[in-house]
């Protein structure tokens, strides 16, 4: 099995979305002060950020 630009790309956009979720998990659930509303931005821009990655395969 090789591992193509497409394939790394779909790796990463994998990755990113499962940790932009347990990022707005943790905002929800485990911190309920300004802390939360943090990790939930910062969940949103990963989210962002595997979203460019998706858009990139096939074109890079």
């Amino acid at each position: 099995m090789t591992m193509n630009k497409n394939t790394v790309l779909a790796w990463a956009t994998t990755i990113m979305i499962i940790v932009g979720l347990s990022l707005i998990a943790l905002g929800a659930f485990r911190y309920d002060n300004v802390a939360g509303w943090g990790f939930g931005a910062v969940g949103i821009g990963f989210f962002a950020i595997a979203w460019v990655f998706n858009a990139l395969k096939g074109r890079v």
